[in-house]
């Protein structure tokens, strides 16, 4: 009884705030795994049949993931470990090795990090071997506790597993396939990419040891089950210390996901990209705007967060600009919308820049050519416009073609944004043409 008054206890607001601030941060941060995946049920039964005549009765396999980023192919693959290391055998003698393309980006790297991960940096020493295959057959015998039969299985996780095609002649990818089909060890090896046609990717060889099963993975989320895990994600759950608090939480969350601007906005990035990894990046901007001022959701913040998640970089960087560089950018559209895209040079800006000056400036001084060219080519280190191509190299500056690499819609942006932007300059860059 007197732990129930204890928890129904209202705590200081700040308090909350920062319990409510921690859970709802470990959750979308560290992207906890759901108890079962209903939209991949199918596939989940699958791999997890496959991976545990591997690691229970020694059965060799090879299988692909495949899907596009963030289908839910790396979150299968977690769940279907969880699963398979509940079996107390499984956990005692199934080895693990992860590897991923963007981080070994060759074979003797790869090979160097198989072993480290299987603990065999001291059965390997100082050895030298021949060949990589040498090395590999090497690092699986050391394995061996005795016969075959009480070989401790391995598995293999490829992250990223087209990059692996690219190393050369694809020796990792043989071997380890070659040794999963021989059977010399109880070996699965798992690939998780994002191409449709990986295995067009592989030479002939190393396609004829593959078993040429895949799995395929769809972000085939709806919109309403997209609104839902906003919901789900964003509220507390029943055990949170402060009731009363989380009850107030709760009820702000449901009605910012009924509100209709905001369904607006969750649809705009459902449209987007169905990958919850970026609604999560939302989710946490909206975190970060709580407080004990503003201690509940509301749909100003989600509104504000998405503004935010959708901010143009280059757009940003157009505010930094100097005056005059950014009349420079005006004349570039104006360019732009008269000879419909076509590339341009300085001395065409500068003469764009000039017209400007003659006809309708009262507020921008007439600057010496040189002060100008320094202010174009620190628009071309900031990548705002980019040369035509290499061999102009060896022009003159002044009539090297350029393109611009913004559009009108960010140039109006910022224009609009702009502080303190001399009205002149604002109506020479919204006019139709210069």
């Amino acid at each position: 009884m007197s732990k129930r008054k204890a928890k129904d206890t209202p705590k200081p607001i700040g308090e909350c705030i920062t319990q409510l601030q921690k859970y709802l941060r470990e959750r979308l941060c560290h992207d906890q795994l759901p108890s079962r995946l209903e939209a991949s049920e199918a596939q989940h039964k699958h791999l997890l049949g496959l991976l545990q005549r591997t690691a229970i009765h020694g059965e060799s396999n090879s299988v692909l993931i495949v899907g596009p980023r963030g289908s839910g192919k790396t979150a299968l693959l977690k769940c279907v470990l969880r699963d398979l290391l509940q079996e107390k055998e499984v956990q005692k003698n199934l080895l693990q090795v992860h590897l991923n393309g963007l981080l070994q980006t060759d074979d003797r790297i790869a090979l160097k990090e198989i072993t480290r991960q299987l603990n065999l940096e001291n059965v390997v020493g100082d050895k030298v071997f021949g060949s990589f295959a040498e090395n590999l057959v090497f690092l699986l015998e050391a394995l061996k506790k005795g016969d075959r039969s009480t070989t401790r299985p391995v598995l293999f996780v490829l992250d990223e597993f087209d990059l692996f095609a690219h190393h050369k002649n694809q020796t990792l990818l043989y071997n380890l396939l070659d040794v999963s089909q021989s059977a010399q060890a109880p070996v699965a090896v798992v690939g998780l990419t994002c191409r449709l046609d990986v295995l067009e990717l592989l030479e002939k060889r190393v396609k004829s040891r593959f078993s040429h099963r895949q799995i395929h993975l769809l972000n085939n989320v709806s919109f309403t089950q997209y609104i839902e895990r906003v919901g789900s994600q964003l509220s507390l759950p029943d055990d949170f210390p402060d009731r009363r608090f989380a009850q107030e939480w709760n009820s702000s969350v449901q009605s910012v996901c009924e509100d209709k601007s905001v369904e607006e906005t969750l649809r705009r990035h459902y449209n987007f990209s169905k990958d919850f990894r970026s609604l999560h990046m939302l989710l946490m901007l909206c975190l970060s705007r709580i407080s004990t001022v503003n201690p509940t959701i509301k749909p100003a913040d989600v509104l504000e967060a998405s503004r935010l998640c959708f901010s143009d970089a280059k757009s940003n960087m157009l505010h930094g600009l100097s005056i005059l560089e950014l009349c420079l950018v005006i004349a570039m559209k104006h360019l732009n919308d008269v000879y419909e895209g076509e590339p341009f040079n300085f001395q065409m800006v500068h003469n764009e820049f000039k017209k400007f000056l003659q006809r309708k400036s009262n507020s921008m001084y007439n600057f010496e050519q040189p002060v100008v060219m320094k202010a174009f080519e620190h628009l071309q280190q900031l990548e705002m416009i980019r040369p035509v191509d290499s061999s102009s190299a060896k022009t003159q500056h002044e009539f090297r073609l350029m393109r611009l690499t913004l559009d009108n819609s960010q140039i109006i942006e910022a224009l609009q944004k702009y502080p303190q932007c001399p009205t002149d300059i604002k109506q020479w860059g919204t006019s139709a043409f210069g």
